[in-house]
């Protein structure tokens, strides 16, 4: 089952710096969000869309439902696309005072956020939050309200982020089922495909994609519609 765009529709996307394109000054790429929209433009010219991209690097489940009355709920989409969780598995390793996250209450968070767009009949598409199996030692950074801050991330870290990250991305799948919404298993596709080419292809660090990721992740949520 796919998602039928209709004509002057309102497409919404949400979530942290992978959505929101963070990027270094003087870098420039494209993210998924824009590729999604530029593609879907040149395939169906006569249905055109408005696209939103309400994220904000840096964001966890908790920073998303503190603004989502103004950045989603308030903008009447009629599909939100959501890519969270990567933050709220993470983010301590960067920030010494912030707490870890438990699976449990990422699925409460996750929850607050999309009953109400349930109730609206919102069309929805979930993201599983993801790691790319990059290996070393690896500079890797969290990007918020501007400011950056990166430390080395060696095996053992990236270990215990995949260790927490993996209840996080079935709680994602168990949501898109429970809510009937569309899929996109970003995870398992980054997988497949850092088995037939270099992971380092797909995103440096790990955690952001590159070019060529952010293609992949925009071929794959066009797939999801129609």
């Amino acid at each position: 089952m796919t998602i039928t765009l209709e004509p002057h529709s309102t497409v919404l996307f949400t979530g942290d710096s992978i959505t929101d394109l963070w990027r270094p000054d003087g870098e420039d790429r494209c993210g998924y969000p824009l590729l999604v929209a530029g593609e879907w433009c040149f395939r169906h010219p006569a249905r055109p869309l408005t696209w939103i991209n309400a994220a904000h690097a840096g964001d966890t489940t908790e920073d998303l439902e503190a603004r989502w009355r103004t950045d989603v709920l308030d903008a009447h989409p009629d599909v939100v696309s959501v890519l969270v969780g990567v933050n709220d598995n993470g983010r301590h390793t960067f920030d010494p005072t912030a707490r870890e996250m438990s699976a449990a209450e990422f699925t409460a968070n996750y929850h607050r956020l999309l009953a109400p767009l349930a109730e609206a009949g919102t069309a929805l598409i979930l993201i599983e939050p993801f790691l790319v199996p990059v290996r070393g030692d690896i500079t890797a950074g969290i990007h918020r309200d501007g400011d950056a801050a990166e430390v080395v991330v060696g095996e053992d870290t990236r270990q215990a982020w995949r260790t927490g990250l993996d209840p996080k991305i079935r709680a994602v799948r168990d949501l898109a089922a429970e809510y009937h919404a569309e899929l996109l298993a970003a995870d398992a596709l980054f997988a497949a495909l850092s088995t037939s080419d270099r992971p380092e292809r797909w995103s440096e660090d790990g955690v952001h994609p590159t070019p060529a990721g952010h293609r992949a992740l925009a071929e794959a949520w066009l797939d999801l519609v129609t």
